[in-house]
C-alpha cells in the first residue's frame, strides 16, 4: 500500500485532527483584465477534521489576513466593494462527509461555504499527500483540496468594464488548499 493510500486509511481512523496553519496554505486565483491571473492567500485560518463513521470538516478564515502582494488591492478586497471585513470578518466552511474515490488517494468533500453571510454548496476535490510522525512525536496527515466558485454567488459582485472589452475581475475563483493536520489530543 502506498504512502498516499496509507494516509487515506489513516485519515478515516476515528479521532480528531487539527489543521496546522504554520504548515498549511489557503490560496485563491482569479483572472485579472481577462488576460492575467492574480493569486492571493489568507494568513490567519484554522480548521478541524473529525474522522470516523460520520466524518466532518470545519474551517474558518479571518478575511483581514488576505494578501495578494499589492497593498492597494488588498485594501480594496477588504472594503465593502468585496469582502467588507468590518461587517463580515470570517469565511467558514463545513462538511459532514468525505467521499473516497476507491483508489485510497483521492476523495471529494461536499460542503457549505459561507462568505458575507451567504452560504452555498461547494465541492472540493481532495488528494492525500501522506501521513507520518513529526520529530516532536505528533502524528500528521497532509492533503490537497481544490475547487472553484463563482464569486458573484456570494455577493462579491464589484467589477469594472475595461476599454478592450470584458471586465477587470473574473467571476470564477480557483481555490487551492494544502493542508497539514496534527492528531488532536
Amino acid at each position: 500500500m502506498s504512502v498516499a493510500a496509507n494516509a487515506g486509511a489513516h485519515m478515516l481512523v476515528a479521532g480528531p485532527w487539527q489543521v496546522d496553519p504554520v504548515h498549511s496554505v489557503v490560496e485563491f486565483r482569479v483572472r485579472h483584465m481577462m488576460i492575467a491571473t492574480v493569486k492571493g492567500r489568507f494568513r490567519d485560518f484554522d480548521g478541524a477534521i473529525v474522522a470516523g463513521e460520520v466524518p466532518s470538516i470545519v474551517g474558518s478564515i479571518r478575511v483581514a489576513s488576505l494578501e495578494t502582494l499589492d497593498a492597494r488591492r488588498d485594501e480594496h478586497l477588504r472594503s465593502p466593494d468585496f469582502f467588507d471585513v468590518e461587517r463580515f470578518p470570517e469565511i467558514t466552511f463545513e462538511a459532514d462527509d468525505i467521499v473516497l474515490n476507491g483508489d485510497g488517494k483521492s476523495f471529494l468533500v461536499p460542503g457549505e461555504l459561507t462568505i458575507k453571510d451567504v452560504t452555498r454548496p461547494v465541492l472540493l476535490d481532495g488528494a492525500f499527500r501522506g501521513a507520518g510522525v513529526h520529530p516532536d512525536g505528533g502524528e500528521r496527515i497532509a492533503f490537497a483540496l481544490r475547487g472553484e466558485l463563482d464569486r458573484t454567488d456570494f455577493g462579491l459582485a464589484w467589477n469594472r468594464a475595461i476599454e478592450t472589452g470584458g471586465v477587470l475581475v473574473g467571476n470564477a475563483v480557483e481555490l487551492a488548499l494544502d493542508v497539514s493536520a496534527v492528531r488532536a489530543e
